[in-house]
């Protein structure tokens, strides 16, 4: 089994959030958040990504509600720009072939799974957990480690270093999804061991038997 995160993995939603985390710190009276500045904040969930953004604009960052404002904006916005990469879904097409597919993601369970959804993607996977489960959020590796009894999870693709900390910590391979967001938070030099996928259409290569058997290496991220 593979498992994926969601966004900057399968997803590109960065204008979505952007603009949500934005519009939240300008209902409180702040200043807008530009795209940038909000793609360096997520990646930990929906509770971590307001408490940055509030402590960017002097907010407090135990305003109370916010995290439940946020939430209700980002429903609102969900789906306006998000969109899947450029090839995830012939590529999910392909690797399903060759076994069963899940999601892995710090985003809460019911937006990821509308997004799933509305985007034609859901039937791809076996399996969806979100970052509210009882398993708590990446790093932690406790979602990663349920997959991989569920269903022998030998592979994480992520582009950020919390997806890297999950699968090290689970004994699982990794491979980098390196034109996500999340990529750029990743220490140089990386690991010469870490496989890296500079476009969605190369995690095609997780097909073939002997690229997937090198990619299932755990990587020592440190």
């Amino acid at each position: 089994m593979i498992a994926f995160d969601l966004d900057g993995t399968l997803i590109n939603s960065s204008r979505d959030l952007a603009e949500s985390a934005s519009d939240l710190v300008q209902s409180y009276g702040a200043a807008p958040l530009s795209e940038p500045e909000v793609q360096a904040m997520v990646g930990d969930g929906a509770s971590v990504l307001v408490a940055r953004a509030l402590a960017s604009r002097q907010l407090p960052v135990d305003t109370p509600g916010a995290l439940a404002r946020f939430l209700d904006i980002y429903d609102g916005r969900l789906l306006n720009n998000t969109v899947p990469y450029d090839g995830v879904a012939e590529v999910l097409a392909l690797l399903l072939e060759t076994g069963p597919l899940a999601v892995l993601t710090n985003k809460p369970l019911a937006p990821a799974l509308r997004i799933l959804e509305h985007l034609g993607l859901r039937g791809f996977f076996v399996d969806v957990i979100g970052g509210d489960s009882r398993f708590g959020r990446k790093p932690h590796p406790a979602g990663l480690q349920s997959l991989m009894r569920a269903g022998d999870v030998t592979v994480m693709v992520g582009d950020s270093p919390v997806d890297a900390q999950a699968a090290e910590a689970a004994g699982c391979g990794f491979v980098r999804a390196g034109y996500g967001p999340g990529a750029a938070k990743f220490s140089t030099p990386r690991p010469a061991s870490m496989r890296v996928a500079h476009h969605a259409r190369e995690l095609a290569w997780l097909a073939d038997t002997r690229t997937f058997d090198a990619a299932r290496v755990p990587i020592v991220n440190r």
